[in-house]
C-alpha cells in the first residue's frame, strides 16, 4: 500500500497562532509520499469552531483543482474577535490518491478593532513615584472569578517593556515584550491563554514595567524618551464562563503601584537587583497593598495597536561555563566558550547581604585581561544583593548582554567547582524556527557556518540589530538587506521581516527616503554628522526593495509584497528625484563600500566611488520594483520601470566603464556590482569577470571588500566561471579573510576583518563589534554554490529547485546542505570518492528540480545504480558542453559519475 499524507499545517507561517488580527489568514501544509514525482492535483480546506466537529463547517473550500499548498487564503465568513478556529486539509495527487484529513490545527483571533479596548493606559501617580525613576514599577490589582470558567485571555502591552504575573506565577515565557516597533504608528500587543492559571474566587494580577526601547537609553548619543516620557501598561482580561456570561478585568486608576527589588534595568546598562526589597506575593490576591501608591490614566492612543507579528523573544538555549580564567590583573572570569547574546542566571547559596557584581565582555585583550572598551558607554553590568542567607536563583529581567566572558566579583571565597556550577548563560533571541544546515569537508568552514548562525541568533532580537553589545544595537537597514538571503536559509524569518518591514514603511519619510535604522531611533541625527538631510544612503535604504522581494522569493508571500509595494515604489522615486539627471545617483551622502580594506588610512569609506555604488543599487531596486509590478499585475508600472532600468544601465556603462569595456575603478567591489546586478552583458561582462578574478588572484586570494562588495564577491566569481577562485578565497585563513577570525578563536562574525590583529592588538575601541553579522552573508553563497542548493527564482518558495554541486578541483571533497522550505525538507549532498562524484538530493512532494552534474556525460551517469533512462522519477535529461542536466520530480535520488569530459 502506498502512502500519501498531509502534515505540518500552518496559519500565517505558524503551527498554531494565538491572538492575531489578520482578518484573512493564509494556510499552508506539506505533503509526504512514498512515490517519486508526487504532485498535488487538488485540495480541500475545512474550517470549524469545534475541533471535534467538522460535519457542519464554518467554511468548506470544496475541492479546488490546484497544486498550491503555500499561503492559501481563507475564504469563509468574516472572522470574529476573540474566537478560536480549527482547520484541516486533505489533498489529491497525480497518482489518483486521496489523503486522509490532516490532524486539525487552529488559529485564534485577538481584538480586531480598536473600539474593543476598554482598558486604560495606566502609570504610577507621578506625585508618588517619579516618572523618571530608575526602579522598575510594580502594578497590581485583585479580582473575583466565579466558578465555571470556560476560557480566559489576557490582551496586554506596555509603553516600555513588561512581564505579567498571575496569582504569583509568571504568565508566558516571552521576554522584552511588547518588542520594538515604530511605536507611534505601530505598537504590538500580546495575547495570553490564562484559563488554567485562574482560580475560583479571589485572584491577583501584577505587571512589572520597565523603560525598554520606548523610554530608556538608546544609541551612542544616550538619547532617552524617544517615544514618550512616561511608562504605561495596558491590560484587558476577558473571562468567558460555561453559562455564557463574560467578565472583564482591565487596567484603570483603581490599580495600585509600587517598586520592589529591581532598582534599575536598562538595555545597555544592565540591572541592579536588591533582594532585600523583594515584595513576596505581590501579584497574589491576598497581598496587602495598603501602603502602595495610586495609578493614573495616561492619554495614549489605541489606533496604533497591532497584534503580535514577530516570533516572541525567548530563552532558546542554555550554556554552561567552559573554564575559569584568572587574568593577569587578578580578576575571576568565566568563559562560556561562545560569544552569545542573552543573560546570566545564577543559582547559588550565599550569605545574607552578599553583593555580587557581574560584568560582560566579548573578548580578552592580548595580555589575557578582561576587555570592555569596545562597549563604549554600554556598561553591561548586573548587580545582585542577596536577602536572607540561602539559595539564590536569579536572572535579570529587562536587559540583555553580548558576551562570552563574565567577570565575577563578590564571590571571592567560593570554590571553582561552585562557580562553574552556579552560573549558566541563557541565550536570548527571537524564537525563529531553524530551517537550514550546511557542512563541508573543511572544519574551519564548518566553524564559519556556526559563527554565521550564532551571529544571526545574537542580532535577530526582535529587530535585525548591527551589534548586540555596545551602545548601539540598532536596526541598520544596510546590514539587514545584505544578510537577508543567508538569514532565510538558517532560520524561518518570514514573521520576523514582515514585522520589521512594516516598521520600515511606517518610518519612511514623505519624500520616500528610508532612515539608516529601523525603528528610527537616530531620528535626524545624521544631518548633523554628515550634513545630509535626506537621512539615507544607497545600499541601506534599498532594504525597502531587497527585503520584501527576498521574502516573496523564499516564502512566496505575495501579500507582503503587495503591502510593501507603495514603500518600494516611493524609495525608487526618491532616488529618481535625487540625481542631477534621471538615470544617475550622484548626489547626497552614502556609506559606499563601508569598512572596505581599500579605504584610505583611518577612513571607514572604501575606495569604490560612492556614485558607482549608488547607481548600481538604483538599478537593483528599479529591477526589483519592475519584477514586483509584474508579479502583482501592475502592467503600466512594469513598462515604466523597465524603461527606467534600461536607462540606468546605459548611464552606468557610460559613466563607470572605460572605452575598452572595463571598470574605470579598479577595486574588487567596482567589478562585483555590475556582474551581480546585471548591468553589463556580452564581452563587457566577460572582461569585468576576468578582471575581478585577476584582482583576487593577484591579491593572493585575499579580499579587500566592505559591506557592499563582500556579500556578492564569491557569488560573482562562481556565476561567471571562476568557482575555483571563489573556493580558494573562502578557504583562505590568512588576514584578510573569512577564516582569519577563526584562527583568533572567533565564535561569531566580526565587524572588522582585523578586529583582532595578527599581533593580538585591536583594530579600535571605537567601533569594533565581535558579533556583527553582515560579513556572514557569505553563507548564502555557501548554500547555493558550494553545496549547490538553490531555487528557480521565477517560481517562488522553492517550488522548483536547482541543484548544482559546487565541486572544486579537490579543495573540498564533500559538501551538504538542507533546507526546510514551505513545501518540506530538501537537500543537496555531494562528495568525491576515488574520483567518483556522488550527488544525493531530496526533493519534497509537490516540488520539481533541475539537477546539474558538472563534468558528467550521460553514458557515465547512474541513478541509484541504474542508467538514467531506466531510473524512476526522471522527467528528462540532456547533455551540454559543461555536463548533464537532469529534471526530476519529488523523491530521493543518488547520482554517480566519473568527472571529466
Amino acid at each position: 500500500m502506498t502512502s500519501f499524507n498531509i502534515h505540518s499545517l500552518s496559519c500565517e507561517y505558524l503551527e498554531t497562532l494565538l491572538g492575531t488580527d489578520v482578518k484573512v489568514p493564509r494556510f499552508g501544509w506539506k505533503l509526504s509520499s512514498d512515490r517519486r514525482g508526487t504532485n498535488q492535483q487538488a485540495y480541500r480546506i475545512q474550517v470549524s469552531e469545534s475541533a471535534a466537529n467538522f460535519d457542519a463547517p464554518l467554511w468548506d473550500s470544496g475541492i479546488i483543482e490546484s497544486d498550491k499548498s503555500v499561503l492559501v487564503d481563507y475564504g469563509g465568513p468574516e472572522v470574529r474577535s476573540r474566537t478560536r478556529y480549527y482547520y484541516r486539509v486533505r489533498a489529491w495527487d497525480n497518482y489518483g490518491r486521496e489523503s486522509d484529513w490532516s490532524t486539525p490545527s487552529w488559529w485564534e483571533t485577538g481584538l480586531l478593532s480598536h473600539e474593543e479596548w476598554k482598558a486604560e493606559w495606566i502609570t504610577p501617580d507621578s506625585e508618588a513615584l517619579d516618572k523618571d525613576a530608575k526602579e522598575v514599577f510594580l502594578l497590581r490589582t485583585r479580582f473575583h472569578a466565579k466558578p465555571g470558567i470556560r476560557n480566559a485571555r489576557i490582551y496586554s502591552t506596555a509603553a516600555g517593556v513588561y512581564e505579567l504575573y498571575l496569582n504569583g506565577a509568571r504568565v508566558g515565557d516571552d521576554l522584552l515584550a511588547p518588542g520594538w516597533t515604530s511605536y507611534r504608528q505601530r505598537h504590538q500587543y500580546q495575547t495570553y491563554d490564562v484559563t488554567a492559571a485562574l482560580q475560583d474566587g479571589e485572584n491577583g494580577i501584577g505587571i512589572l514595567l520597565g523603560d525598554g526601547w520606548y523610554k530608556g537609553e538608546l544609541t551612542w548619543l544616550s538619547k532617552r524618551n524617544i517615544y514618550g516620557d512616561r511608562r504605561a501598561a495596558l491590560l484587558q482580561l476577558c473571562i468567558q464562563y460555561e453559562d455564557g456570561t463574560e467578565e472583564r478585568v482591565a487596567t484603570d486608576s483603581s490599580w495600585k503601584a509600587s517598586t520592589g527589588a529591581i532598582r534599575m534595568s536598562e538595555l545597555y546598562a544592565g540591572e541592579v537587583y536588591d533582594a532585600r526589597l523583594h515584595q513576596e506575593g505581590w501579584s497574589e490576591a491576598g497581598y496587602s497593598d495598603g501602603e502602595w501608591f495610586g495609578t493614573v490614566s495616561v492619554p495614549l492612543p489605541f489606533d496604533q495597536l497591532v497584534a503580535q507579528e514577530n516570533f516572541p523573544t525567548r530563552v532558546t538555549e542554555t550554556l554552561t561555563p567552559q573554564r575559569i580564567v584568572r587574568t593577569p590583573s587578578g580578576e575571576t572570569v568565566l568563559d562560556m566558550g561562545q560569544n552569545l547574546v542573552g543573560r546570566v542566571r545564577m543559582t547559588l547559596d550565599v550569605p545574607a547581604g552578599t553583593h555580587i557584581r557581574l560584568q560582560h565582555a566579548e573578548v580578552l585583550d592580548k595580555d589575557g585581561n578582561f576587555y570592555t572598551a569596545n562597549l563604549r558607554k554600554a556598561k553591561q553590568i548586573v548587580e545582585y544583593i542577596s536577602g536572607e542567607a540561602g539559595r539564590v536563583s536569579y536572572a535579570p529581567h529587562f536587559t540583555f548582554q553580548g558576551f562570552r566572558y563574565l567577570l565575577v566579583e563578590g564571590l571571592q571565597e567560593m570554590t571553582d567547582d561552585r562557580l562553574l556550577s552556579g552560573f549558566v548563560a541563557e541565550v536570548i533571541h527571537s524564537d525563529m524556527l531553524p530551517t537550514g544546515s550546511f557542512e563541508c569537508s573543511d572544519p574551519m568552514v564548518n566553524r564559519l557556518q556556526s559563527n554565521i548562525v550564532w551571529g544571526q541568533r545574537g542580532n535577530f532580537l526582535d529587530v535585525p540589530t548591527d551589534c548586540p553589545q555596545r551602545d548601539e544595537r540598532l536596526g541598520w537597514t544596510g546590514d539587514a538587506q545584505v544578510f537577508i538571503r543567508t538569514a532565510a536559509f538558517n532560520y524561518h524569518v518570514g514573521p520576523f521581516f514582515t514585522k520589521w518591514l512594516r516598521d520600515l514603511e511606517a518610518d519612511q519619510r514623505p519624500s520616500g527616503s528610508v532612515p539608516y535604522v529601523i525603528p528610527n531611533a537616530l531620528e535626524d541625527y545624521t544631518s548633523t554628522m554628515w550634513g545630509d538631510e535626506t537621512y539615507t544612503s544607497s545600499a541601506w535604504g534599498d532594504a525597502a526593495t531587497v527585503c520584501p522581494w527576498t521574502v516573496y522569493q523564499v516564502y512566496g508571500d505575495r501579500r507582503l509584497l503587495e503591502q510593501q509595494y507603495g514603500s518600494m515604489k516611493a524609495w525608487v522615486e526618491f532616488i529618481r528625484a535625487q540625481g542631477k539627471e534621471e538615470h544617475l545617483w550622484n548626489t547626497g551622502f552614502h556609506f559606499g563600500d563601508w569598512l572596505a580594506l581599500d579605504a584610505h588610512e583611518g577612513s571607514y569609506f572604501g575606495a569604490t566611488p560612492v556614485e558607482l555604488v549608488a547607481t548600481a543599487y538604483y538599478a537593483l531596486s528599479t529591477r526589483i520594483l519592475r519584477d514586483a509590478a509584474s508579479v502583482l499585475g501592475f502592467e503600466d508600472d512594469y513598462r515604466v520601470y523597465g524603461e527606467l532600468l534600461n536607462g540606468i544601465k546605459d548611464k552606468f556603462r557610460q559613466s563607470f566603464l572605460t572605452s575598452e569595456g572595463r571598470m574605470a575603478a579598479s577595486t574588487q567591489t567596482a567589478n562585483i556590482l555590475p556582474l551581480v546586478f546585471g548591468l553589463v552583458d556580452g564581452i563587457e561582462r566577460e572582461r569585468i569577470a576576468s578582471d575581478l578574478n585577476e584582482l583576487v588572484t593577484r591579491n593572493g586570494y585575499h579580499l579587500d571588500t566592505g559591506f557592499v562588495g563582500t556579500p556578492y564577491l564569491c557569488l560573482a566569481l562562481s556565476e561567471k566561471g571562476y568557482h575555483g577562485t571563489a573556493v580558494k578565497l573562502l578557504l583562505q585563513d590568512q588576514y584578510p579573510s573569512w577564516l582569519y577570525s577563526i584562527t583568533k578563536d572567533a565564535t561569531t562574525i566580526w565587524e572588522h576583518w582585523d578586529g583582532i590583529k595578527p599581533d593580538g592588538s585591536f583594530w579600535s575601541d571605537d567601533m569594533n563589534s565581535y558579533n556583527h553579522y553582515a560579513y556572514g552573508a557569505i553563507g548564502d553563497w555557501m548554500y547555493r554554490y558550494v553545496a549547490g542548493l538553490d531555487m528557480d527564482e521565477s517560481v517562488p518558495a522553492y517550488k522548483r529547485v536547482r541543484i548544482r554541486p559546487g565541486i572544486s578541483s579537490g579543495d573540498l571533497t564533500y559538501a551538504r546542505a538542507s533546507f526546510e522550505s514551505s513545501y518540506g525538507r530538501m537537500t543537496s549532498d555531494w562528495r568525491v570518492v576515488d574520483a567518483i562524484v556522488h550527488v544525493d538530493s531530496t526533493i519534497p512532494a509537490n516540488v520539481s528540480a533541475e539537477v546539474f552534474l558538472d563534468g558528467a556525460r550521460i553514458d557515465s551517469v547512474t541513478e541509484s545504480g541504474n542508467p538514467l533512462q531506466a531510473a524512476d522519477g526522471i522527467q528528462s535529461y540532456v547533455e551540454t558542453s559543461e555536463g548533464v542536466l537532469v529534471s526530476v520530480g519529488s523523491g530521493t535520488y543518488r547520482f554517480s559519475f566519473k568527472r571529466g569530459r
